[in-house]
C-alpha cells in the first residue's frame, strides 16, 4: 500500500472493525465463562487467564505479546477500577470493627509474609536475596475479588468478611512500595527507611482519599445533575481523581481510591442502584481485560523449569508464611482459632501479584522473567487448590451464619427545584416489611408514601394498606428528613413493625 511495508501500514477502518470484532468476541466468551466458573467454584481469574493463554503464542490464537511495560500500565488502570468498585460495595457498618485487625494484617502481616517467603526462596530455591525479597513481597498481596467470588454463596460472620475485605484493600499499597524499592537500581534501603516511606505514603493516601470522598459526596448530594446517567460517571471520576491526587502527592494512590470509593459508597448518593450496577460492570470489564492481557504475556513453554520452585515457594507461603502472619498480626485481637484458620486459607492471590511481577521486568532486574513465571505458576496452582476448598472449609469450621433479612433496594432522585427527594423503594422477598401497614412505617413528618406499584398496577395507598413482598413504593421526602426517612425504611425492612422495640433505630448505613 503506497510502498509501505506491512508493518508500516496505517490503521484503517477495516482494521478497527476487525479489532472491535475480536474484542467483542473475547468479552462474550469471558462473560459466558463466568457461568462455568460459578458452577465449578473456581475463581474467575483462572478462566480469564486461560482465555489469554489460549490466544497467546503457544495457543490457538498465536498472538505474540511481550510488552511488560504496557501490561503494567494497563494493569494499574484496571486495578484502580477494581479497587473503586470494591470500595463502593464496602459497607462501613461491617468493616468499621475490622479496621484495626485489617491494618495490622496489611502492615505486620505483610512484613512477616515477606520475611518467611523470601527466606524460603533464598535457601530452598537458591535465588539471590534481591530476587527472593521481590518474590516475597509480590506474593504477599491478597485479592478480594478471588476470595469473594468463591465465598459469595456462603454467609460468613461480618468480622471475617470485614477483615478479609479491608486487608485486600489496604495491603496493595505497602506491597507496591516494597516491590518498587527492591526492584530499584542500587542497594536496597534499610528496613527503617522503607518503614518510614510506607507509613508516610499510607498516611498521605488515606488523607487524600477520605478528603476527596467526602468532598465528592457533598457535591453529588447538593448539585442535581441534568441526567441520572451522569451520576455513575461522576462517582467513578471522583474515585479516579483520588488515585491521581494521591499518586501525584507521593502517597498511596491505591489506598486513596479505595477509601474515597468507600466514603462515596456509604454516603447515600442519588441514583445509587444505577451507580452500583455501572461500577460493577466496569469492574468486570477491568478484570477480564487485565487477566486476558496477563495470559497473553505468559509463554507456557518457557515455564518448565519454574514449576517446581513455584510449588515449593507456594507451599511455604500457604502453610507457613500466611498462617504465621495471621497469628502474629491478630494476636492482640484474640480472634477464635476457627476464624484465623479460615483467614489463613482465604489468602488467595489474584491479579495484583502477577501485575506487580512486571515491575522487576520493566526495571531490568536480573532473572526478572523467571520471577514472573514463578509468580504466575504459584498464583494459578494455589488458587486452583484453595479456591474450590474454601466453601468446604467454612462449612467444616461452622462459620456460616443464618442469612439476615434482605435489605431494601432504595434509589433516590433529587428534586432540586422542589427542595425534596423522591425515594423508590423495592421490597425484596426476604424483607420484614411484608405485612406492615403504611401507617405503621411511622415515617418522619415531611415524608409520605405517595404511590404503591403491585402486580404491574399502581395505586395511592391508605394508612391501612398492607405492604407485600415485591411491592415498589414511591416516597416523597423533604430535604431535612430525607436521611431519617431512608433510615426508618431500612429499619422496618430489617425488624418489621417492631423495629423500634428491637433496637433498630434506623441508623443502618447499608446498601
Amino acid at each position: 500500500m503506497y510502498g509501505l511495508t506491512r508493518r508500516e501500514r496505517p490503521l484503517t477502518v477495516h482494521h478497527l472493525n476487525q479489532l472491535l470484532l475480536v474484542c467483542s468476541l473475547v468479552l462474550l466468551v469471558a462473560v459466558a465463562a463466568v457461568r462455568i466458573s460459578s458452577r465449578s467454584g473456581l475463581p474467575t481469574l483462572l478462566v480469564y487467564l486461560g482465555i489469554g493463554i489460549a490466544m497467546g503464542q503457544d495457543g490457538i490464537g498465536n498472538v505474540h505479546f511481550n510488552n511488560a511495560e504496557l501490561t503494567q500500565v494497563i494493569g494499574y488502570a484496571a486495578l484502580v477500577v477494581i479497587l473503586a468498585e470494591g470500595g463502593l460495595g464496602t459497607k462501613w457498618k461491617e468493616i468499621k470493627p475490622a479496621l484495626p485487625a485489617a491494618t495490622s494484617l496489611a502492615l505486620v502481616g505483610v512484613a512477616v509474609s515477606v520475611a518467611v517467603t523470601a527466606t524460603a526462596a533464598h535457601y530452598l530455591i537458591g535465588l539471590d536475596w534481591r530476587q527472593s525479597l521481590i518474590i516475597g513481597a509480590v506474593v504477599s498481596s491478597t485479592d478480594a475479588a478471588a476470595v469473594f467470588s468463591v465465598l459469595r454463596k456462603i454467609p460468613l460472620p461480618a468480622r471475617v468478611t470485614g477483615v478479609l475485605e479491608a486487608e485486600s484493600g489496604f495491603n496493595d499499597a505497602p506491597v507496591l512500595i516494597l516491590v518498587v524499592a527492591f526492584s530499584a537500581a542500587g542497594p536496597v534501603e534499610h528496613w527503617y527507611v522503607l518503614l518510614g516511606e510506607i507509613t508516610l505514603e499510607l498516611a498521605i493516601g488515606a488523607a487524600i482519599g477520605i478528603a476527596v470522598g467526602f468532598l465528592g459526596a457533598y457535591g453529588l448530594r447538593h448539585v442535581a445533575l441534568p441526567a441520572s446517567g451522569l451520576y455513575p460517571i461522576a462517582v467513578m471520576a471522583i474515585a479516579v481523581v483520588a488515585y491521581a491526587a494521591g499518586a501525584l502527592a507521593h502517597g498511596s494512590g491505591f489506598l486513596a481510591v479505595y477509601l474515597a470509593a468507600m466514603v462515596l459508597g456509604n454516603a447515600r448518593l442519588p441514583h445509587w442502584p444505577a451507580t452500583r450496577g455501572f461500577a460493577e460492570g466496569l469492574g468486570w470489564i477491568a478484570q477480564i481485560g487485565m487477566f486476558v492481557l496477563l495470559g497473553l504475556l505468559v509463554t507456557p513453554h518457557e515455564m518448565g523449569d519454574d514449576i517446581w520452585p513455584a510449588l515449593v515457594i507456594g507451599l511455604v507461603l500457604t502453610m507457613v508464611a500466611r498462617p504465621l502472619s495471621i497469628v502474629l498480626s491478630l494476636l492482640p485481637f484474640r480472634l477464635p482459632w476457627q476464624e484465623q484458620m479460615l483467614m489463613s486459607w482465604a489468602g488467595l492471590r489474584g491479579a495484583v501479584p502477577i501485575i506487580l511481577a512486571t515491575i522487576p521486568m520493566v526495571s531490568g532486574i536480573e532473572e526478572s522473567r523467571r520471577i514472573f513465571n514463578i509468580v504466575f505458576v504459584l498464583v494459578v496452582v494455589y488458587t486452583l487448590i484453595q479456591g474450590p476448598t474454601l466453601p468446604w472449609l467454612a462449612r467444616t469450621l461452622r462459620l456460616g451464619e443464618s442469612e439476615s433479612p434482605a435489605d431494601l433496594g432504595i434509589e433516590s432522585a433529587p428534586l432540586e427545584r422542589l427542595r425534596g427527594h423522591l425515594l423508590s423503594v423495592a421490597i425484596p422477598g426476604g424483607s420484614r416489611m411484608h405485612g406492615v401497614e403504611v401507617g405503621e412505617l411511622r415515617l418522619p413528618a415531611g415524608a409520605a408514601v405517595t404511590l404503591v406499584v403491585r402486580d404491574e398496577k399502581s395505586f395511592v395507598p391508605l394508612p391501612t394498606t398492607v405492604l407485600r413482598r415485591g411491592d415498589e413504593l414511591l416516597v416523597v421526602a423533604t430535604d431535612p428528613v430525607r436521611d431519617a426517612a431512608e433510615q426508618r425504611l431500612r429499619a422496618v425492612g430489617q425488624g418489621g413493625k417492631l423495629a423500634g422495640w428491637l433496637g433498630l433505630a434506623g441508623n443502618e448505613n447499608r446498601r
